[in-house]
């Protein structure tokens, strides 16, 4: 039984589902805890890593968790953000804008108007 069973699978399902699969890199690390895989991907891939709603990536974090069951192990899975990571979202259209900041009070001086 090969002993990296869990990132050889992590590793061929990812790359199966980016675009750049050239950019993918899973780390293993192994301690009292268990086995944690850190997956690396390009930040153009992390949309489809993660999918709506996390949905993509919690099926690959139960997939994961299941052939290290089969080899008497607890996997964990990390997805590092990649630099520069989150992007700020777009508003959406009709969405009430951001409230200004308040102006800021120059001290109590001022407003006795002396």
């Amino acid at each position: 039984m090969a002993k990296d069973n869990d990132k050889e699978f992590l590793d061929f399902i990812v790359k199966a589902l980016v675009d750049n699969p050239g950019d993918v890199k899973v780390d293993r690390k192994v301690d009292e805890m268990g086995v944690l895989l850190t997956l690396h991907v390009n930040p153009e891939d992390m949309g489809q890593i993660i999918g709506k709603a996390g949905s993509t990536a919690r099926a690959i974090r139960n997939l994961v968790r299941i052939v290290g069951l089969k080899n008497h192990a607890r996997v964990n899975l990390k997805i590092e953000e990649p630099e520069g990571g989150r992007r700020p979202r777009p508003e959406a259209p009709g969405a009430a804008p951001a409230p200004a900041p308040a102006p800021e009070s120059k001290g109590d001086l001022e407003d006795l108007n002396l």
